[in-house]
C-alpha cells in the first residue's frame, strides 16, 4: 500500500516510553489510523503553553512534516500523570493542554487538532475536543 492510501495521525507527547503505546491505539482507534507520526518532548502540555518560541519551532516543524509528507488529519497534544518532565498537577497540566491546543490552531495546519490527558489509570481523557479542521 502507498502512503497516500494510509490515513495518519500526529502526536505530540512526552519522551515517556509508558505514554506513547496507550495514546497512539487510543488514536488509532478513535480516528480510523494506519498510523500515528510521534513527536516526542519532555513535558510537551508545558513547552507548547509556556515554551520560548526558539524551544516551540522545532516542534511546529516537525509537525509540519508529518502533515506534508503523510497528509496526517489529526494532531494530538497529549500530557500524562506522573510526568518528570512537567510534574504539575492535574490541573495545571489541563490548562497547559488547552494552551498548547490553542497555539497548535494558531498555525493553521489544515488538520484537526484534539488535546488529550493520559491519567492516573493510564486511560485517555480528551481534554479539549477537535472543532473540525483547524
Amino acid at each position: 500500500m502507498q502512503v497516500s492510501q494510509l490515513t495518519f495521525g500526529t502526536l505530540v507527547t512526552c519522551i515517556d516510553g509508558r505514554v506513547q503505546r496507550p495514546t497512539i491505539l487510543w488514536m488509532r482507534e478513535h480516528y480510523a489510523l494506519d498510523y500515528v507520526d510521534v513527536i516526542s518532548e519532555p513535558g510537551p502540555d508545558k513547552l507548547m503553553a509556556e515554551g520560548w518560541p526558539s524551544d516551540v519551532m522545532p516542534v511546529r516543524n516537525k509537525v509540519g512534516f508529518s502533515i506534508k509528507a503523510h497528509a496526517s488529519r489529526i494532531v494530538a497534544l497529549c500530557g500524562h500523570y506522573d510526568c518528570a518532565g512537567n510534574p504539575a498537577t492535574v490541573e495545571e497540566h489541563h490548562q497547559q493542554i488547552r494552551q498548547g491546543v490553542q497555539l497548535l490552531r494558531s498555525w493553521s495546519l489544515g488538520a484537526d487538532i484534539v488535546g488529550l490527558w493520559l491519567n492516573e489509570r493510564w486511560e485517555i481523557e480528551v481534554v479539549e475536543p477537535p472543532l473540525g479542521r483547524s
